[in-house]
């Protein structure tokens, strides 16, 4: 029997690095759960992801 109630999730992948970036934006890069350069994780596809996405366009990127 097929989950009717699937959640939607995103890839994003931390392409550009946090040095030299203002605290909040580490702090961000961080709450999205990344650790090091060039890792992909997998998130839901929530509001509160879209908006940290978001505030680091320039860090972050969505892979499909």
């Amino acid at each position: 029997m097929a989950d009717t109630n699937a959640i939607a999730k995103i890839k994003l992948q931390y392409f550009r690095s946090k040095i030299c970036t203002p605290v909040k934006h580490k702090l961000v890069i961080k709450g999205l759960g990344f650790t090091r350069l060039n890792q992909i994780v997998e998130r839901e596809d929530t509001p509160s992801v879209r908006g940290m996405v978001a505030k680091v366009p320039h860090l972050v990127r969505v892979v499909n």
